[in-house]
Parts: structure tokens; sequence; C-alpha cells
């Protein structure tokens, strides 16, 4: 089965499909459709019967000057990709990421098992503890993002997750502070590449309107992390011992074990790009190349070189920076939840035992995975992502307005369902967002990196957000979270209205004149424009 591209004119569209009919079609025939469609000045392209696969890897550009694509695809041919991709590649990102952040979080649990009173923590100490990790978090996100996009994220993802699973069983054996600092630091280091590198990696496989959805079922796990590892952590203190370790350290242990198992696992099942995946027929390879490069103005290469002005396109996009913003603000709430979430179920259920605790923070975090998964979905069926920051800020700002108001525990309990449900699907529509709002490969990993770095700056606040002076109803810690979600509802709104202010403003610009300052400019430049070239749109 061949993908063949027949000719029109760039201003039309140019239609792969795998009928026999497209593969006969005569050169006399393509060169009516040319005559008959174009006008003075549209200039054909000059894919000559080529292949899907040819017209999106030698050098040439998927879509015309102005950026509408010039390839269609079978939409049947296409569905099946799809869902041979989302099987093969999905479930491995899934799972690691889900140890990726239980690996992270599982402190809040191991802190309700004796962890502060083992290593004589007092004070703010646990709190230090916490910070240190998002320091070196923050520090490597962004070259960590751009080391998986020149080792490939088929081999440093795997090796970071090893890496991090290996420190994970390190915070087993610390006696002291000093001790479990530099532990958590490495930790920052290895797990800052994992959710900037999976959404560059998913970015390589997804149309623009796809990314949302398979962004949210990896960065569900984060939800699930916390029902799961309430369950799991829980079940872990039933045992006696593990080795010579007990209480707190069998957490660690034996989750940063599991940890090393499934990222050794996925050195093999873990698939760097289309062009290399022996589970694709070569025609599957050439639909998978073309399809994504056909959403990119002016792209000859889906996988182009790391260049300075692109990597600045990506880190100073106006979108890029805004909704960095605002997932900065969002991981205010969910980093915090992921980290307090057992203190706070301890101030509403003081007289449960540390198991039943555990238990309790299970509920909330299961409805919040059912929204991070739903409002991707809505915005891959839409195609839309700003929309859906507006729609689940209230959710966030009603339950923390219910924490202000009340101090009945099962009210307070019922807010955090709220506050879950409107949080987590922050992750997977900001990372689609930045990624939809930049061209080239290289944007695209430098706008995923600045994105999740912002957002972990979001997430060293939340460690000094609950203060345990502040407890047991932090009146200061739910204040700031039901400001920094206002703030995410004004900021959005705000970001919608200038996103189609500025394309009316490009738009209204005559096609004709639009591109002259193009003019005199060679491939690699107008390359580097990226989201400048006058033809770009925003997508909200």
């Amino acid at each position: 089965m061949t993908f063949k591209a027949v000719i029109v004119p760039s201003r039309a569209v140019k239609t792969a499909t795998t009928t026999n009919q497209d593969h006969t079609m005569s050169e006399k025939q393509m060169h009516d459709t040319q005559t008959q469609s174009s006008s003075p000045r549209e200039k054909p392209a000059a894919l000559h019967g080529e292949t899907a696969h040819e017209a999106a890897e030698r050098g040439r550009a998927a879509t015309d000057e102005y950026g509408n694509p010039l390839i269609v695809f079978d939409p049947a041919a296409e569905s099946r990709l799809r869902l041979k991709i989302d099987l093969y590649i999905v479930p491995t990102v899934a799972l690691l990421y889900l140890f990726c952040f239980i690996d992270r979080a599982n402190i809040g649990n191991a802190k309700l098992a004796g962890f502060e009173k083992d290593l004589h923590l007092t004070g703010y100490d646990y709190n230090k503890v916490l910070s240190v990790f998002y320091i070196s978090y923050i520090i490597f996100e962004i070259p960590s993002n751009i080391a998986c996009k020149w080792i490939g994220p088929g081999w440093f993802i795997p090796s970071i997750s090893l890496a991090f699973g290996i420190c994970s069983i390190g915070t087993a054996f610390v006696h002291n502070i000093h001790q479990v600092c530099i532990v958590r630091f490495l930790l920052g280091i290895f797990e800052a590449g994992m959710m900037p590198g999976i959404a560059y990696y998913l970015s390589r496989w997804y149309r623009r309107s796809e990314l949302a959805f398979r962004l949210s079922l990896y960065i569900v796990m984060a939800p699930l992390a916390g029902a799961f590892g309430g369950l799991l952590a829980s079940g872990i203190l039933k045992l006696s011992h593990f080795g010579g370790l007990h209480t707190w350290r069998m957490i660690f242990a034996i989750e940063g074990i599991i940890t090393c198992a499934i990222s050794l696992i996925s050195f093999f099942t873990l698939t760097d790009r289309p062009a290399s995946a022996r589970w694709l027929t070569q025609d599957e390879k050439n639909l998978a190349i073309a399809r994504v490069k056909s959403e990119r103005l002016a792209t000859t290469e889906v996988l182009d070189k790391i260049d300075k002005p692109k990597l600045l396109r990506g880190i100073f996009s106006p979108v890029t920076i805004a909704t960095a913003v605002m997932f900065l603000l969002n991981n205010v709430t969910v980093q915090g939840l992921a980290f307090f979430a057992p203190t706070i179920v301890r101030t509403i259920y003081p007289k449960n035992t540390v198991v039943s605790q555990q238990l309790h923070t299970v509920p909330p975090y299961i409805v919040g995975a059912f929204f991070t998964v739903l409002l991707p979905f809505l915005s891959w069926r839409f195609d839309r992502r700003n929309i859906f920051f507006t729609i689940s800020s209230p959710l966030v700002m009603i339950g923390y307005i219910i924490f202000l108001a009340s101090e009945a525990p099962q009210v307070r309990y019922g807010a955090t369902f709220l506050i879950a449900s409107g949080a987590f699907a922050s992750g997977p529509l900001s990372n689609a967002q930045v990624a939809a709002n930049v061209v080239s490969d290289t944007a695209r990993s430098a706008a995923i990196g600045t994105n999740v770095m912002l957002g972990n700056i979001g997430g060293l606040i939340s460690t000094w957000s609950f203060l345990p002076f502040d407890g047991p109803n932090y009146h200061i810690g739910n204040g700031l979270n039901l400001a920094t979600s206002s703030t995410i509802f004004i900021l959005s709104i705000a970001l919608l209205l200038w996103m189609w202010g500025d394309n009316k403003k490009r738009s209204s610009k005559h096609e004709g004149n639009e591109l002259e300052s193009l003019a005199g400019l060679s491939q690699k430049q107008i390359q580097d424009l990226d989201w400048r070239h006058p033809a770009f749109r925003w997508k909200p």
C-alpha cells in the first residue's frame, strides 16, 4: 500500500490516497488539474506523482507558502495508524510517568509513616527537603529537553527513568537531612526531563489536534499516582519488613525497584521516531511522517537540526510564556495537592489510622484523573485548547473557597474532589498549547521545556504554601491557591482574546503583499522565522 501525492497547485490541496486509481493517474490528468485550479499568484508544487514519504522527507515542504497542507490522507488509514501508535507508544510512557510521579510524591506518604521523626526533621526542614528537588528540577528542565532531542527520546527517557528509580532506592538509606537533600537534588535532575521529554516525544507522532488527548493519557498518571501511590504505600506498610528496611524506608525501596524494572524494559519497547519503528510497515512510516509534517508551515524536515534561532522562538513565543505562567500558577495547586493531600486528610480525619488516612487520599485523585482525560479528549474533538483553562479554573476556585469558608471535615473533604477535577487537566492542555503554536521540531522542544520549567517554579512555591504554623486549617495555603486559580481564569481569557486579535491583524493584510517580507530570504532564514512567519496563525 503506497500513499500517493496527487499534484495540485499550492493554494489547493494535494490528496494522498491508497486507491489504484491515484496510482494510475496520467501526467496529462495531473497537468490539467493544475491548469484548471491555478491563479496567476499561485505557483504549482513540484511533486510529480511522488509518494507521501518522498513529499515529506526529501527536503520538501508539506504546506504551501500560506501554511495550507498540500496532502490530505485517507481518514481510515490515519485512524488505523493512530490506533497502532496509541497501543505501542502510550502505555509505556504512561507507566514510566506513573512511577516518575510516585517516586517524586511518595515522600508525602512517607511523612505519615514517620519520615520526619526518624530523620529528626523539625520546623521547616520538610519544606526544605521538598524545595531542593525543585531547584534542580527547574534548572535542568530546558537542558534536559534539548538533550532529549539530541540523544533521541527512545534512549533518553528510559535512561533518566532508570536513574531516578535508583535515586528513589537511595532515599531508603538516608539518615539525616543532608543525605536526603542530596538524593532529592539528584532526583530532580533526572526527573526534569521526564514530563517535557515525553510531551516532545509524542509530538513526533501525533497531529496538533490529537496531541492534547495523548498527553493526557500519560499525565493522568499524576492523579493516578496519588491514588495508586496511596494504595501502594498502605499495602507496603502492612509488611513487617523488606530486607533490613522498615516502615517508610520500604516505600522508597520497593517503589524504586519497580521503577528500575520498568525502565529496563522500556529500552526495548520505546521507538525513537516513526522512521525507525520496527512495528510499522514502510507505508505506515511514510504516512506517520507526512501527516505530522503537513501541519508545519515551511518545514522541509520533521526532525530538524538544533539551532539557536529556533530555540529562542520556542522559548520566547508569547503563547509559550503566557501558557507557562498559567501552568506555573496551576502547579502550585497540583504539586501542593500531591505533597500535602495526606496532611490535609490527617487534619480532616485525625483519629483514623495511618493506613486509613492513606486510603482517604485516593478517591479525589480518581475523580481528578477522569477530568484529566475528559477535557483533553474534548480538546481533540474540537481542536481547541485555551478555552479549557477557562472552563476548569472555576472548579479549583470553588474548591478553595469551600476550604476557606468551612471547617466541617466532610465539606472540606468534598472540596478536594473539585480541586482535583479542575487542576490536573492543565498539564496536557498547556503542553499541547505551546506545541501547537510553534512550527519547528526544535522550537517545539524548547517551548515544552520552557512550559514545564516555569510550571515547576509553581511546584517550588507549593512546597512553602502549607506551612506548619498555618495548620490545621492552612488559611495561607488555601488563600494562595484561590488566588492562583482566579489569576488563571483571567489570564486564559486575556490570552484567547489576544490570539484572536493577532490572527485578525495578520489576516487583514492582503495576501498578495503578505509574503513580500520573505523576498530574498534563504530557506533556512524563512524556517527560522517560525511563528513570526507572516502566514502563521495562532491556534488556541
